[in-house]
């Protein structure tokens, strides 16, 4: 059996992608299984203990006609490889015509409208209400191929060069760590620097042996010299600094994390580590953390949530400016004693009904008062 999955994009999107490979890998022990994936985001996958390989998509070149031969290439080398299943995870336009022309024997994809690639599928998979999480939907292919959904899988195995090069650059001490993302693709998703500094100042008072990692890429540098500056000594800026496998690992060394709706997100809560997402135009019941051990907080201001890239509020990204840090200190602080408790990290008060249970649990998301 020769499988190819597609989901190129974004890091997130491919995090929640990952029990639909190991979940064929269990089932199909001896397929080949190939990913297409965008090659910035090839390290994440590459060396896969489920993987036979990746096929590296360079987006840039679907808009040069001069690169088109090349891509001509990749298309005959993976038509030559005859897959049995083709399962397109990302529906686009270019995913959906890429699977189209790999030519394989039974091709199957989700029901999105919006770039009308579904019309290139022998199947389409269609998401069982608009609230349904990414990673229940993904799962839904499943069983149209006669392949069970279980759960005995490592979401995200460490790799053991990126481990090594973690201990080498930042030895282990024993601190206990909160890792802070404070970056975002979109700027009216990000909860603005100075609230995480002044979160750190207030849990950084709370707990002397606790200690803050801020992660994210290059961009995000300023924001971490600005939230590292609230506790120096106690917080250490990795922005910038880490490769793909070295944040994952050292996402992997924290107790829990604090975080945008941003794609390091979802590789924390794939490694278990409960997390306080901040959401503003986006939908936490369909693309916040997977699972039972997160709290998700998002303000009731009338346009939540807006799913738009660029914010037409009166006064901008009021959103996230409404969660104050006051506000997100108090649920955090309750959070954390809930963990150390061991009791389920979503309160009663911070309960709301929202209609999606998933085979990892039930979310749900605090709101302001």
């Amino acid at each position: 059996m020769k499988i190819l999955i597609l989901k190129p994009s974004s890091l997130g999107d491919v995090v929640h992608a990952l029990p639909v490979l190991r979940c064929l890998r269990r089932h199909l022990p001896a397929s080949e299984i190939w990913w297409w994936i965008e090659s910035g985001l090839a390290p994440l996958l590459e060396g896969d203990p489920d993987l036979t390989g990746v096929v590296r998509f360079e987006r840039r070149r679907w808009a040069s006609p001069s690169r088109w031969p090349a891509l001509w290439r990749s298309v005959r080398v993976q038509r030559q490889r005859r897959f049995d299943w083709v399962i397109d995870l990302q529906s686009l336009a270019r995913s959906g015509l890429f699977a189209w022309l790999a030519n394989g024997r039974f091709t199957i994809g989700l029901d999105d409208a919006r770039e009308g690639a579904r019309g290139l599928y022998d199947m389409i998979v269609a998401r069982l209400g608009p609230q349904m999480h990414a990673v229940d939907w993904y799962l839904e292919v499943l069983p149209r191929l006669g392949v069970p959904v279980r759960w005995d899988f490592e979401w995200l195995p460490p790799r053991p060069e990126s481990v090594l090069a973690v201990n080498a650059r930042w030895p282990a001490d024993g601190r206990r760590w909160v890792a802070l993302l404070p970056g975002a693709r979109w700027p009216n998703k990000r909860w603005p620097a100075a609230s995480f500094a002044a979160l750190v100042r207030h849990l950084a008072g709370l707990e002397a042996g606790l200690s803050f990692a801020v992660l994210g890429g290059a961009s995000d540098r300023p924001l971490g010299a600005v939230i590292a500056g609230a506790a120096p000594g106690r917080c250490v800026d990795l922005t910038g600094q880490t490769g793909l496998g070295e944040m994952v690992e050292w996402l992997r060394r924290c107790d829990w994390v604090v975080s945008n709706d941003t794609g390091p997100m979802h590789i924390a809560a794939a490694l278990g580590k409960p997390v306080l997402g901040l959401f503003g135009p986006t939908d936490p019941r369909r693309t916040g953390p997977y699972g039972t051990r997160h709290r998700c907080l998002q303000s009731r201001l009338p346009c939540v949530p807006c799913l738009k890239e660029y914010c037409a509020h009166p006064q901008p990204v009021e959103c996230m400016r409404a969660l104050t840090p006051a506000f997100v200190a108090a649920q955090a602080e309750s959070w954390m004693d809930q963990l150390r408790r061991g009791t389920d990290a979503i309160s009663g008060e911070a309960r709301q009904a929202q209609g999606h249970a998933s085979a990892a649990g039930t979310e749900a998301r605090g709101e302001l008062p």
